[in-house]
């Protein structure tokens, strides 16, 4: 039960962002993420991979890793946004 936080390079990506971070995920041999939402994109890139998507996350890390270790975290199954979220994109434009 280690975690590492990685600066995704991606971020500022008007494309790829999520997907950036979960390439980069991935390559480091991670079987879990915890996050508050995952787009479209990032979610098949993680699911395919096998990594577990926990999302509804936030507050103080050791908390979230407790509530995993506990089983109290379930793994979402869907994207939880859609793609290009918390771009500043207008819905319905």
């Amino acid at each position: 039960m280690n975690f590492d936080i990685v600066q995704n390079e991606a971020r500022n990506s008007a494309h790829g962002a999520g997907v950036g971070a979960a390439r980069i995920v991935v390559s480091r041999g991670v079987n879990a993420v915890l996050t508050g939402n995952v787009g479209p994109n990032a979610f098949d890139a993680l699911s395919t991979s096998n990594v577990k998507v926990f999302t509804g996350i936030s507050g103080i890390v050791n908390e979230s890793l407790s509530r995993l270790r506990n089983g109290e975290l379930k793994p979402t199954s869907s994207p939880t946004v859609d793609g290009h979220f918390g771009r500043g994109r207008k819905r319905g434009i």
